[in-house]
């Protein structure tokens, strides 16, 4: 067992002991009950035609009645929208439209929302942005009837990682790729700004209330904030461990930043250091995507590295030792949180899998 291993083992050894009952349930017992409590299935699916290698609330009021999502796979891009019973009592469960599906032509690594998508105007507009295994952006823009407009954004010359648009006008997009560069592009596809990065650009995200400022984590495990006005870098976190796979910007805080690297998670308060305020391990294998819940910014979701384990999905809350919801998917890709739910999903083989959160 190595050394992450028995790490893993000893915090659950200590929590288990720790929640031993006067009546002194067995280890065995007590374990059972562990994995009763805290391993669940999906609480909803929906069924896809492909493989689902990515997956995308709209962080972004619609103006609809339900929350806008899509979903890549090897060819295609599928726009829908997703009603559950826990916003109206009218729902049995969950209630999945497809709105569209995009004909893509290559695999789709990762989606991002803008923030001009509406479906309550005259025409209604949906626009997203798309990374690709041929290395290139693509702006996909839709009435949802005859108009169909896709633009093409060719620069980066490696695997692109993640893309966000501008959270006030969605007029620019910034993306990360294993070029060792950050680059912001306007909607006609010419490049505005370039960042270069030391490592590999992991995860990028672009916060509502703080627009002026970019966030950029590299796989060497540094994460740096970029003034875009001076175009230089005003503050890093470094959460010493290798190789940091994603972070993000927690939405109802602009103060928590959290990351995966390696084993483990990481979380900062950026307003006392820039060493991590608290860091565990989450994965026997290693770790592949962290993201905030929207709804609470307590809460936050990781995966393993696809395929590895059975319990893919990890739940935490910042007040408890160990995860509070364990999602048993044999396999995922992509990982989102609903914009107002503490609903979170994650893609995998022609499914897509819901799991409703305790708050």
């Amino acid at each position: 067992m190595n050394r992450e291993s028995q790490s893993v083992a000893l915090s659950t050894l200590v929590w288990i002991q720790a929640r031993l009952s006067p009546n002194r349930l067995s280890l065995g017992e007590e374990v059972k009950r562990m994995k009763q409590d805290a391993v669940r299935s999906a609480s909803y699916t929906v069924e896809c035609e492909d493989y689902v290698h990515v997956v995308e609330f709209s962080p972004f009021e619609s103006g609809a009645a339900g929350a806008l999502l899509a979903y890549g796979g090897n060819q295609y891009v599928v726009v829908g929208s997703c009603r559950f019973q826990e916003e109206d009592t009218e729902v049995d469960g969950i209630e999945y439209t497809t709105l569209r599906v995009f004909h893509h032509g290559v695999r789709v690594d990762a989606i991002a929302w803008s923030p001009e998508s509406r479906l309550d105007a005259l025409p209604k507009q949906i626009r997203f942005c798309t990374a690709s295994a041929d290395r290139k952006l693509r702006i996909l823009t839709s009435d949802l009837q005859d108009r169909h407009e896709v633009k093409v954004m060719d620069g980066h010359s490696d695997y692109i990682n993640d893309l966000v648009f501008d959270p006030k006008e969605g007029q620019q997009i910034a993306s990360v790729s294993d070029d060792h560069t950050c680059r912001i592009w306007d909607l006609d596809g010419s490049q505005k700004i370039s960042f270069l990065l030391r490592s590999p650009g992991m995860s990028v995200c672009w916060h509502p209330e703080d627009a002026f400022k970019l966030m950029v984590a590299e796989k060497n495990g540094m994460v740096r904030f970029y003034d875009l006005i001076t175009q230089q870098a005003i503050l890093s976190l470094d959460c010493g461990l290798t190789p940091l796979m994603s972070a993000d910007w927690c939405f109802a805080n602009t103060i928590k930043v959290g990351a995966v690297a390696g084993n483990d998670w990481v979380i900062w308060d950026i307003s006392r250091s820039s060493y991590p305020q608290e860091k565990r391990p989450a994965h026997v294998d290693r770790t592949r995507l962290f993201k905030w819940s929207k709804a609470n910014e307590n809460i936050f979701a990781t995966t393993g590295c696809p395929g590895k384990i059975n319990s893919q999905l990890l739940v935490h809350h910042l007040g408890h030792p160990q995860p509070i919801m364990i999602g048993s998917a044999s396999v995922g890709a992509g990982l989102s949180w609903h914009r107002t739910l503490p609903l979170c999903v994650i893609g995998g083989d022609r499914k897509l899998s819901f799991w409703m959160t305790e708050m």
